[in-house]
């Protein structure tokens, strides 16, 4: 099976992108939601976690308070290394078990920080959803509800625009209107599905 690493800055799109091919019969598996599987409450990532951090670190339902946790590791960068090691090596396990699990010709798998973990090891193409960063800055802004200094935290904690550009095989670009995109996304899952045939032979 092929499998197409979709990434982009956060801001960019992934997520619009990701759902106009599952509405096209493409899998997709997202590690943002993998993620947040493993450190659901009784997860052994959720314990590792607090034994790591400390159970201050969780609400009062005995849930990962996640702003809590964000605001850790965006200032911490040591903090940062110690919740990855925790959650990439079971990121990878779950992803690889759920690819040997689709029988599709070719599937989508959503990786926010795709360059950062170094997962590329794990799909065959990269497409990268690009959008300006001061595009993307006024999004992040609206879309989360922060300051211009929080959200130019969160955009320098992830690998800069032309780094994603120059390890793409394919670019989305998401700054014009909806139509657009959708002939964008359309054009791509043909060359997939023709890519993906040649792949199986």
């Amino acid at each position: 099976m092929l499998v197409i690493g979709l990434t982009g800055g956060i801001g960019s799109g992934k997520t619009t992108v990701s759902d106009a091919f599952a509405r096209l019969g493409v899998p997709i598996i997202d590690t943002d939601i993998l993620a947040r599987e493993l450190v659901a409450r009784g997860q052994p990532a959720l314990n590792a976690i607090v034994e790591q951090f400390g159970p201050e670190y969780l609400d009062e339902l005995g849930n990962l308070n996640r702003n809590q946790l964000r605001k850790l590791i965006f200032s911490d960068p040591i903090a940062r290394q110690h919740l990855e090691a925790i959650l990439h090596p079971r990121i990878r396990n779950e992803l690889r078990q759920r690819l040997i699990a689709l029988t599709d010709i070719y599937c989508i798998v959503v990786v926010p920080l795709l360059l950062e973990t170094g997962m590329t090891d794990m799909v065959d193409r990269i497409l990268v959803v690009d959008i300006p960063e001061t595009l993307q800055l006024s999004r992040v802004i609206s879309r989360d509800s922060v300051d211009e200094t929080q959200a130019k935290r969160t955009l320098a904690a992830q690998a800069k625009r032309n780094e994603r550009l120059a390890i793409a095989d394919d670019i989305i670009d998401n700054s014009r209107d909806l139509i657009d995109l959708d002939q964008q996304i359309t054009t791509l899952h043909h060359r997939y599905q023709a890519l993906a045939t040649e792949h199986c032979h």
